[in-house]
């Protein structure tokens, strides 16, 4: 079982200033969470330049993903290291995610840039349920569409900032491999928590 945090940017996103660095620090003396999604906005600049920093640190692991702003609303991907060809429609960036082995996921449906409820027609592999920028409400909002799919829920911080806090995680019944943790995801072996106290570093 490992605590992973499925949501997260880098300085390479244009809304976040987390330097690859000091995630990767902060990653390794984290007492709980061991693995990190790095999330960018359309692009993997960020994951390539933090898996790499983390190569000389054996307990940590950094998970490939992205943060598509396909037409419809935003779509994070997890398992992928090219982004998906254009036009970015939601079921493009989908099928894209399917034939690459990754998974699709509604990030934070009901806030902001969401899916919003046009989630419900489309092929997605999880639900982010609990986003840790996210207010309540519209959380609970994304556990009962995930309910309604019956389809797996994750979490993630949803960081920018180096000053916000690794408030959520998700547990994930795996080993730390990115295709069992990518597999074990779309079995639904995963579990949403917020962490015992928000750590700020």
């Amino acid at each position: 079982m490992i605590r992973a945090d499925l949501h997260f940017h880098t300085c390479y996103s244009p809304d976040a200033t987390n330097p690859p660095k000091q995630i990767i620090e902060r990653l390794n003396t984290h007492p709980t969470i061991k693995a990190i999604a790095i999330t960018d906005h359309n692009t993997l600049e960020g994951y390539k330049k933090t898996a790499e920093l983390a190569k000389g640190y054996t307990d940590i692991l950094i998970i490939p993903g992205v943060e598509i702003s396909a037409e419809e609303g935003e779509i994070i991907l997890l398992g992928i290291e090219k982004l998906p060809p254009e036009p970015w429609t939601a079921r493009n960036v989908i099928a894209y995610a399917k034939d690459n082995r990754a998974l699709a996921i509604a990030s934070h449906p009901y806030r902001g840039l969401g899916l919003n409820d046009k989630a419900l027609t489309l092929d997605l592999d999880a639900i982010e349920t609990l986003n840790g920028i996210t207010p309540i409400p519209q959380n609970k909002k994304a556990q009962q569409l995930a309910t309604q799919l019956r389809l797996p829920s994750t979490a993630g911080s949803d960081a920018h900032y180096p000053t916000d806090p690794w408030n959520v995680y998700t547990e994930i019944q795996a080993l730390m491999d990115v295709a069992k943790i990518l597999a074990a995801i779309k079995k639904g072996q995963t579990k949403t928590a917020y962490t015992e106290k928000s750590i700020h570093f």
